[in-house]
């Protein structure tokens, strides 16, 4: 049994002509050849998207590509362009630049030219440590294909960097969702369920709660089926929250929002003098201009 689980977007079973799939090293999720080039022989792709490890076996997808598969990821965004208008074109534009870093992908409504409403995209996957490489050349060997002995008899092995790979997608959306919750707009993390639900034991999320329209931060979790040949991403759960909220989950301390605070302490005070909306029933006389009769 091998630990690569699918390579090139293949699932590693003997029926499929590997020769021509190792050789092609054509990554179906953007349509090109693979982007994960060896560091020692750059014209070499790795090709590896998801892998089985731990003691459960558990299949963690390791190349942020594999969630691109059939762009199930941007309709699920669909419902968070508010400004959205049938007939509008939707596009998908990769790396914005934001203050702080840059977003991977970005689904706009498009009309005339002209951008409507849009949605920032973060993909984030497990990062390894060790190297996969040894696992893929001893399964590439096993079916058939000529390999270099040093790499399949490799001792070398990979890990998940559960930690790093969490914190740092903290504090990467921390320094961008102050650009979108300033903008009104949204911004989404794209994750495999198994790396959310690290973060929940491992951060403090007992304050994130179940996904809210209004919230500028959105997390997708995505969990990966086995069919018949084939895996498929779906999306199984969604949260979200705001600034601050990302700022508790790695215990920092929240920005002061004074605007937003004297505002509601202004609404509750008038509470008293308030009139409950109903149809039919006079409103509450505001006096923010005054009204001339100039019959």
């Amino acid at each position: 049994m091998t630990k690569v689980i699918e390579l090139y977007g293949h699932p590693t079973s003997p029926s499929l002509d590997w020769s021509d799939i190792a050789s092609g090293q054509h990554c179906p999720f953007l349509s090109r050849k693979c982007l994960k080039n060896r560091k020692s022989e750059p014209d070499i792709t790795i090709g590896t998207c998801t892998v089985s490890y731990g003691k459960g076996a558990r299949n963690i997808i390791i190349c942020p590509f594999r969630l691109l598969e059939r762009s199930q990821i941007f309709i699920d965004c669909l419902h968070l362009l508010t400004l959205h208008q049938p007939g509008n074109e939707l596009r998908v534009i990769p790396e914005i630049a934001v203050p702080g870093g840059s977003i991977d992908y970005c689904l706009a409504s498009v009309r005339s030219g002209k951008v409507i409403d849009f949605t920032g995209i973060e993909l984030q996957t497990l990062d390894t440590t060790g190297t996969v490489w040894p696992e893929r050349q001893r399964f590439l060997r096993q079916q058939g294909i000529t390999v270099r002995d040093v790499d399949a008899t490799s001792k070398k092995g990979f890990g998940m960097n559960w930690k790093m790979t969490a914190k740092t997608t903290l504090m990467q959306l921390h320094h961008k969702i102050h650009t979108f919750e300033h903008l009104s707009k949204h911004l989404v993390l794209v994750v495999q369920d198994c790396l959310i639900d690290y973060m929940q034991r491992e951060f403090s999320f007992e304050h994130i709660q179940e996904a809210r329209l209004g919230d500028p931060m959105q997390f997708h979790s995505y969990e990966l089926l086995a069919e018949t040949g084939s895996y498929r991403i779906q999306l199984n759960k969604r949260w979200s929250t705001d600034a601050n909220g990302i700022a508790q989950c790695l215990g920092l301390q929240t920005s002061p929002r004074v605007e937003l605070e004297a505002m509601l302490r202004q609404i509750e005070n008038k509470l008293p003098q308030s009139t409950l909306l109903s149809v039919g029933l006079p409103l509450p006389v505001s006096t923010h201009e005054e009204v001339t009769d100039d019959s």
